[in-house]
């Protein structure tokens, strides 16, 4: 399982998220704490608190992956309150 980071500006960058991973027959859960929605659900993903960093955990060794993800990523310090 891979994790990391990601972070969003505005509803149009959660959009472009979402279409970029659709694409990957991989599974993808985000959130923190006991809230984790599939990734791939928009209505789940604008759910979650996205003024901060979520933590985005998928299944898959595909390198391409973590290229498409590059404008999402939060490279910042972030420690879990949860």
């Amino acid at each position: 399982m891979q994790q990391v980071y990601v972070k969003f500006h505005d509803a149009e960058q959660v959009r472009q998220f979402i279409n970029v991973i659709d694409r990957f027959d991989a599974s993808f859960d985000m959130g923190s704490g006991r809230r984790v929605v599939d990734a791939k659900s928009i209505l789940g993903v604008c759910a979650l608190d996205l003024r901060e960093p979520q933590k985005l955990c998928y299944n898959s060794d595909d390198k391409q992956i973590l290229d498409k993800l590059m404008p999402f990523l939060y490279h910042g310090k972030y420690q879990n309150r949860s």
